[in-house]
């Protein structure tokens, strides 16, 4: 796999699981490696910024087995053991600003 490889995310659904959280369902692309992903979204307020946008917030949360990509790499630890885990946890703070 190439250095430095983009990592992207394109929705394509969205439940709403009750009170201020969400399900959101799309394709996670890492390199040229992509497979479903299900974000778990809690929605963190809305507000107007300085510049009178309107923005609204959300945390999100996942967990990936890199491997599933076909980030292999790794190296053996002097102690045992190994460098890099295969699970990654992904956590998303976001901030969307209405268009229009």
């Amino acid at each position: 796999m190439e250095n430095n490889a983009s990592m992207t995310f394109t929705s394509t659904s969205i439940d709403a699981v009750g009170g201020n959280d969400y399900k959101v369902t799309g394709d996670l692309t890492i390199g040229a490696v992509t497979k479903p992903v299900t974000i778990d979204l809690e929605f963190a307020g809305a507000a107007t910024d300085p510049f009178g946008a309107n923005r609204i917030g959300f945390e999100g949360r996942a967990e990936i087995n890199r491997k599933d990509w076909g980030l292999e790499w790794n190296a053996a630890l002097e102690t045992g053991g190994i460098l890099v885990g295969e699970k990654v946890k992904l956590e998303l703070d976001i901030s969307a600003v209405a268009q229009g």
